[in-house]
């Protein structure tokens, strides 16, 4: 992404002009437009005029116009925003008022202004426009006739093709038409590399799989590379490493990243660093329950009074619709902050985002137990059943209780 220019004033209002320069940026701004900030871009719009003879002429023509952003649409497969709302700058071929829609495009400039730039869309902006935070990692990760080729950047996991070809089964006393069909799987593989992999930009390529197919697939990479004499392939070789998998379907990245090879050789990615910080999270909590909270209203207690280590928050939840719930995030990341807390903003189009969306999209590693927290929360939980119990000192029914009885009445 690249930064135009950037104005924000001491009351936070303010607005930055952007040029997305690639498919991740279109994800980036995607977080940065909340409800009711505006948005100012050339668009193309049909315009009706009528001539002097009564005739009515139409027309598309290019034109700037600044709308108050109403809705926002992202597609993740072709990267494509569309952004609604009414125009709120008077143009002279469009009304005040008048509903349209936006489509922002990469390498055409936008000024998106909004009356509160808070720390989490400062930063969104900083790390957008950091040239070293590209996708440095690919991962094909595939089963006998179904693979994914993914592109790993520091926001986003990006399939790049989906590979669904059927392979006949081993026959007994033959197998001639299962090789035939490996042969053509990998060679569409083969061919997805050539594609999408930029081995001037990626750090290395994971092949992961059940069983042995990525050994013949690395088998055939390289076969293929010698025969057709790629030169590129040949020199990336170092960058290929082999991991088991269960399955070849996306979720399997969660398994090539927990890898300790893998590890080691992304230590210093973004992506990595929130898969190890989410497996310390879920160890914590097997290990020592009071010094790992998840959820809201108990990660809030933790960091009222400095106990959280480590923070772990997923974008999601700055996309709220809400403003006051949005502002509520952002006072946590930076309460965690000053106490000196080491912050994760998960991507959720990361598996790890998705698993911590399991998790309410929140949670936190304690430096230090707080079990008194939970110990409140059981007696809280205790007070609202005793309040619950009927005249009678009956304790509440569920649905379930309620029937029978409704059934025991009408019989």
């Amino acid at each position: 992404m690249k930064l135009v220019k950037q104005y924000v004033e001491k009351d936070k209002s303010g607005y930055v002009t952007l040029v997305p320069e690639e498919f991740e940026d279109m994800w980036h701004v995607y977080n940065l437009i909340q409800k009711h900030d505006q948005l100012r871009a050339v668009t193309i719009r049909r315009i009706q005029s009528e001539s002097s003879t009564g005739s009515v002429d139409s027309q598309r023509i290019r034109l700037t116009l600044t709308i108050s952003i109403d809705t926002v649409d992202f597609d993740t497969q072709v990267g494509m925003l569309r952004i609604s709302g009414r125009v709120i700058v008077e143009n002279p071929h469009v009304k005040l008022g008048t509903f349209h829609t936006i489509d922002l495009e990469m390498n055409r400039s936008f000024t998106l202004l909004k009356p509160e730039w808070d720390v989490i869309a400062l930063e969104r902006v900083q790390e957008a426009c950091d040239i070293t935070k590209k996708a440095d990692v690919a991962a094909i990760v595939c089963q006998e006739g179904l693979a994914n080729v993914c592109l790993v950047t520091s926001s986003m996991t990006i399939i790049r093709q989906h590979l669904d070809s059927p392979v006949p089964r081993k026959r007994k006393g033959s197998v001639t038409n299962y090789e035939k069909g490996m042969k053509r799987f990998f060679e569409q593989i083969y061919q997805a590399i050539l594609r999408h992999i930029d081995f001037d930009i990626v750090k290395c390529v994971i092949l992961g799989s059940p069983g042995f197919v990525r050994e013949q697939l690395y088998d055939f990479i390289f076969a293929e590379a010698v025969r057709t004499d790629n030169k590129t392939i040949m020199q990336n070789r170092s960058k290929f490493i082999l991991v088991h998998t269960s399955t070849g379907h996306k979720q399997a990245l969660q398994e090539v990243m927990n890898d300790p090879a893998i590890k080691i050789k992304l230590a210093d990615t973004k992506a990595a660093q929130e898969v190890q910080a989410l497996d310390q999270f879920h160890e914590m909590l097997s290990m020592d329950p009071d010094r790992a909270f998840y959820g809201y209203k108990d990660v809030c207690k933790a960091a009222e009074r400095g106990a959280i280590g480590t923070l772990l928050v997923t974008d999601e939840l700055f996309r709220a619709a809400e403003v006051a719930k949005r502002r509520q995030y952002v006072a946590l990341v930076e309460e965690a902050r000053a106490s000196g807390a080491k912050v994760f903003v998960f991507s959720s189009l990361h598996v790890s985002g998705e698993d911590l969306n399991r998790l309410t999209g929140v949670a936190a590693i304690l430096t230090f137990p707080l079990p008194d927290v939970l110990e409140d929360e059981e007696e809280e939980k205790e007070v609202v059943e005793d309040a619950a119990m009927d005249e009678d000192g009956m304790p509440p029914m569920h649905s379930n209780q309620n029937h029978e009885v409704f059934d025991a009445v009408l019989g």
